[in-house]
Order: structure tokens, then C-alpha cells, then sequence
């Protein structure tokens, strides 16, 4: 058993677009099926599917997937009720970067597509034959007086999903290679700290801040790594515990405010977490507590690695302040795990499912084009730029 047993969003013609539903997990595997842009923005806004890649590789199915039945008779309207769709799914959730990046990513490969009709679907030489063949079906359709086949439009739906296949390949590409590039930064047997999952379940396959621990697993590095439950919906206890226990990695499981005694222990030698944005002077947004965890660390001399796929880096936010934080409804504080609620009726919650850990703490940024040190404005500009 290991993390190939685990397929977080996948689509096929047969199958349609299947999440595995994270908030069953541990307890249950559930797939679930998604067909309607209401299910896919249900699925993103409940954390059924969650992790900044992950989340991404979903709406570029789901855009994809809500347009498939679309009856559209000219192109124009076709592009306007995809930005429409577009714009629906990406107010499910607004701190995640991945999420607009995904769905701008396949409105402009619909914009480039239409505008130059000729331009196959699929990138390929295969995807170009499919298209000439249907366009051949077409005109005989319309020769025999069917009418209103739009070749154009079947082209430009099987376009959407041609680039949401791109976007799930690209991510398990770039984590396989955050996991090499990170795994030169740890050593053999060395106690790890994690925050929330940047997992397999975070993304397409290997996860983000995971990633050189399932690498070092297959090389015998034999990492010891404890996982910070993550309050209040538990990601760390729920999710990053089941899948490194499947993968067969020795992990611990510790509560939030245990981070500073294993740290005080001698148990850490680094720390590792994903993100959500990254701004451009190197501020980087994750699952709350995160800078907390960079705080301590910082103090006790460990280092703090933030693993953030270029998707994930936003040059547009100057700094973290820019950044907006989802606010989230406080029973997942007060009542969400428990039998009866654990906290008095009517009293107030604060809820901000994400902070802000500043650059000043970051020891390195990890990235599937290589490592940045600091000065982050700089260096992450270069990367972008591919540069570096």
C-alpha cells in the first residue's frame, strides 16, 4: 500500500470527474462524482477537495466537466457562459491562488483556440486527426440537414478538457520534481515537523512539502516526521497521518501546542510546510498556525522549508498583507468534532482558515524549477522569469 492507492481527483471519459471526499477521511473512502458546476463548487467550498494544487487540478475539471452539456450555437456565447462558469467556481474559496490560476489558465487556451480555429484541440498529432474526423462528421451531418452540429464548439469543449489534463499532469510532474529538489536539503533519519497536508491529497500525486519525504521513503532515508493535528479540521490528524501510515512512513501525532516541546526535545531537525499564495517579496499563505510553527523555529535554529509550486506564486501581491484570508464558519471550532458542542452557546468565534507566515522566516522556498533563498522579491521574480 503507499500513496499510488490514492488518486485525490481524476477524470476519464468512463469515469467522469471522481474526488476522493477528504472530509470522510480517516474513517471511510469516499469517491464522489461530479457533474454540475454546483457540485464542483460544493466540493471546493466544503473541503471535499482541498491543497492548493489539488484544488486547482479539480476547477480545470470541473470548468471543464460544467461545460461539457452546454447548448451553446455560436462560439461567442460559448466564451461568455464559460468566464460565467468560470467566475462561479472561483468564488468558492479566495485565498487559494491555484484555483483563478486554473480557470484563467483554460478561459485563455479556450480564447487562443477560437480564435484560431485551426488550432487542434489536444496538442497532438492524434488530437488533430480526432478533429479532422469529427469535422468531417459534422459536414455530413449538416449535408444531410442536421443542422445544428457546431464544430467549433465541440473543438472548444474538448479544449477545456485537454487543459485541465495538462494542469493535473504538470502538478504531479512538479511535485515528483519539489520532492528531488527538496530531498538535497534533508539528511537520513532525521525528524521532520509538518503543518496541515501538502500531501498526495493536497495535489495530483506526491504532494508538495511531502513529496521528499515519500522520495527519501523510497531511498531509505527512514524520516521520522510528526504531524501538528491542525485545528480546528484536524488535516494533519485526518489526513497527513493517514496517508504517510499508508505509505508506510513512521510518523507521530502531536497537537498544535505541542510543536514547541518536540522542538525543545531535540526530535526536529526541519521543518517542512506547503502554501496556498505566495506574494512577491517571499510572504507565503498556509493553513493557520503555520507561523507559528515558523516562529518556533526560528528561535530553536531549525529550518523552515516552505514548498510552493510556481502556480502558487503570485506577483501581482506585493506582500502578505495583500493577501486575502477566507474566514470560515466558527462551529468547525465549537461543535464540528464533537458530540455535544464543547464551547457555550452564543459565544463569539474567530475563524480565519489561513496566516501569513512572513519572509524573515523562511529559511528556503522550494519550487519544481529549483530552491530560493533569499532576497526572496528577487530571486522569486527570476524563477518566474526562468531566469535562475
Amino acid at each position: 500500500m503507499g500513496i499510488d492507492d490514492i488518486c485525490t481527483v481524476s477524470y476519464t471519459e468512463e469515469t467522469g470527474l471522481v474526488i476522493l471526499d477528504q472530509t470522510k477521511l480517516p474513517n471511510e473512502e469516499v469517491y464522489v462524482r461530479l457533474e454540475t458546476k454546483e457540485s464542483v463548487w460544493d466540493a471546493i467550498r466544503k473541503l471535499m477537495v482541498r491543497g492548493a494544487p489539488a484544488i486547482g487540478v479539480c476547477a480545470g475539471y470541473g470548468l471543464a466537466v460544467s461545460m461539457e452539456r452546454d447548448d451553446s450555437r455560436d462560439t461567442e456565447t460559448f466564451r461568455r457562459h464559460v468566464r460565467e462558469t468560470a467566475a462561479y467556481l472561483n468564488s468558492s474559496r479566495p485565498t487559494a491562488v491555484n484555483l483563478s490560476w486554473a480557470l484563467e489558465r483554460l478561459c485563455s487556451r479556450l480564447d487562443r483556440y477560437l480564435q484560431n480555429p485551426s488550432e487542434n484541440a489536444g496538442g497532438s498529432a492524434g488530437a488533430a486527426e480526432e478533429m479532422r474526423a469529427e469535422e468531417k462528421t459534422a459536414e455530413g451531418m449538416r449535408n444531410a440537414g442536421a443542422g445544428t452540429f457546431c464544430p467549433d464548439i465541440s473543438g472548444a469543449k474538448r479544449v477545456l478538457f485537454d487543459e485541465a489534463e495538462k494542469i493535473r499532469r504538470e502538478d504531479e510532474a512538479a511535485c515528483r520534481k519539489m520532492g528531488e529538489f527538496g530531498l538535497t536539503l534533508l539528511k537520513p533519519g532525521m525528524g521532520i515537523l509538518t503543518h496541515c497536508n501538502a500531501g498526495t491529497l493536497a495535489t495530483a500525486k506526491y504532494g508538495t512539502c511531502l513529496s521528499p519525504i515519500y522520495v527519501g521513503q523510497e531511498r531509505g532515508y527512514d524520516f521520522r516526521v510528526f504531524a501538528d493535528e491542525t485545528r480546528p479540521l484536524l488535516q494533519g490528524a485526518r489526513l497527513t497521518s493517514w496517508e504517510l501510515m499508508k505509505a508506510g512512513v513512521d510518523v507521530t501525532l502531536i497537537c498544535d501546542n505541542m510543536a514547541n516541546q518536540v522542538m525543545k526535545n531535540g526530535w526536529i531537525d526541519a521543518v517542512v510546510v506547503g502554501c496556498d499564495r505566495m506574494a512577491a517579496n517571499g510572504d507565503g499563505a498556509n493553513k493557520i498556525g503555520t507561523s507559528g510553527v515558523a516562529v518556533l523555529a526560528k528561535e530553536y535554529g531549525i529550518p523552515f522549508y516552505m514548498f510552493v509550486p510556481t502556480s502558487t506564486i503570485d506577483l501581482e501581491t506585493k506582500t502578505g498583507e495583500d493577501i486575502v484570508i477566507e474566514q470560515r464558519d466558527g462551529e468547525e471550532i465549537g461543535s464540528m468534532w464533537y458530540q455535544r458542542p464543547m464551547a457555550p452557546a452564543g459565544v463569539k468565534k474567530y475563524n480565519p482558515a489561513f496566516d501569513v507566515t512572513p519572509s524573515r522566516y523562511i529559511t528556503a522556498v522550494v519550487t519544481e524549477k529549483g530552491i530560493i533563498r533569499p532576497p526572496y522579491e528577487e530571486n522569486l521574480r527570476k524563477i518566474m522569469e526562468d531566469e535562475l
